[in-house]
């Protein structure tokens, strides 16, 4: 039986519906983080059950012929990637498959009529073969505090709430950066403190942003364990600058729980909801008024 910590050399076959490579050594399961098929690696267990084993990637010896670098530089430690190494085609084909088994094991439809009906993805559109970015129209961002004190935002790390500090998200809009930068800047000028899990105490507790992408309109909601906004005219007045601001709003959220929206919100500068269309194959469009 294998050991926690241990090392071992296994050779990645397939990956498994949470985007971990999935390998055997002598017909023994391990379930490695950050792994791709056709990557030869050596695996460090992380837990060990009775038929199976998690591990994590302790080096690549082999490379994948799909493994391409990742884009972000927290990929691997941030919980909100988990195949950016892997090429866009393989990506596809890997949600693809997932779409597929689901539909088969959980909604009980036939294999050989759903092969007849289902149709291929979709795929964005990439220049020059590189992987599409940029593409979420919603984010959620904690805030809180580093091991230094200072405040930051970003994401948790996988299966914590550890914030890994990170306001260039490859996959969110390119606004994320600047809006996420000016809330910072605010806390840190008027002495406005993150929210803490521990101990329920803190004010800001999660930036939402959304965008549409066919309107440009772009919409902020903070989430506050408190009544009110200190100087939020301050706070205001930067972000309305942002290029398609459209709305700015907060939500208050008092409980101590990881529900991240309060059970209502407010509008403290411009709309109640941004605009966004969605099209039709005929051309035609739905729009759409999209609240926090």
């Amino acid at each position: 039986m294998y050991q926690k910590n241990e090392i071992i050399r296994v050779t990645i076959q397939d990956l498994g519906a949470e985007g971990e490579g999935i390998g055997k050594v002598d017909g023994f399961p391990l379930f490695v983080k950050y792994a791709l098929p056709g990557d030869v690696v050596d695996a460090r267990i992380l837990k060990v059950k009775k038929n199976y084993a998690y591990a994590k990637v302790e080096r690549v010896i082999t490379p994948s012929s799909f493994r391409i670098p990742a884009i972000c530089p927290d990929a691997n430690r941030c919980g909100g990637c988990q195949i950016q190494m892997l090429s866009y085609e393989k990506q596809l084909e890997f949600k693809s498959e997932k779409v597929k088994n689901n539909l088969i094991r959980i909604g009980g439809i036939e294999k050989e009529r759903l092969e007849a009906v289902f149709e291929p993805i979709i795929s964005m559109e990439c220049r020059n073969g590189a992987v599409p970015m940029h593409y979420r129209n919603k984010a959620q961002f904690p805030f809180g505090k580093n091991k230094a004190g200072e405040t930051v935002c970003g994401f948790y790390a996988g299966r914590t709430h550890s914030i890994i500090a990170n306001t260039r998200c490859g996959l969110g809009i390119e606004e994320n950066e600047k809006i996420l930068e000016i809330i910072l800047d605010y806390m840190k000028t008027n002495h406005v403190e993150p929210y803490e899990e521990t101990t329920g105490k803190g004010l800001i507790r999660h930036a939402l942003i959304r965008k549409g992408f066919q309107s440009g309109e772009i919409m902020v909601c903070l989430v506050i364990n408190g009544k009110e906004l200190p100087k939020k005219e301050c706070l205001v007045k930067a972000l309305a600058q942002v290029e398609g601001m459209k709305s700015i709003s907060i939500s208050v959220n008092q409980e101590k729980n990881n529900v991240i929206l309060g059970k209502s919100y407010r509008t403290i500068w411009g709309s109640d909801t941004i605009r966004d269309s969605i099209f039709r194959r005929d051309g035609s469009a739905v729009e759409f008024c999209i609240s926090p």
